[in-house]
């Protein structure tokens, strides 16, 4: 990256390449039927994904941690019974922002 002449240029392009590069955020959700045609869920963990690189995954407890080679991977840990009257697994991911700054103070 090239510096721009103005330290706002440069500010901007430092966010625009944070934007670019971000790891995505997901969750691991579990569902289950607790009676027919009713459904509950839960966290079971959090995961961060790093473009093509490793999936880092901690339980929503917080006392499990794998590195994996994919989100879908996560699955298979977090599902239980086949999912024939068991517990089931999906990714729901967190939508990007859009936005960056630099001050703590402003992030959300």
């Amino acid at each position: 990256m090239e510096t721009p002449h103005s330290p706002e240029l440069f500010d901007k392009e430092l966010c625009e390449l944070v934007l670019a590069v971000a790891p995505r955020l997901f969750a691991v959700v579990q569902e289950c039927e607790v009676r027919p045609g009713l459904k509950d869920g839960c966290v079971a963990a959090w995961g961060i994904a790093f473009g093509e690189g490793p999936v880092h995954v901690i339980s929503a407890d917080g006392t499990g941690q794998m590195v994996l080679n994919s989100p879908e991977r996560a699955l298979r840990w977090f599902a239980r019974g086949g999912g024939e009257d068991g517990v089931t697994a999906r990714l729901v991911w967190l939508s990007r922002s859009g936005s960056a700054v630099l001050d703590h103070d402003q992030a959300a």
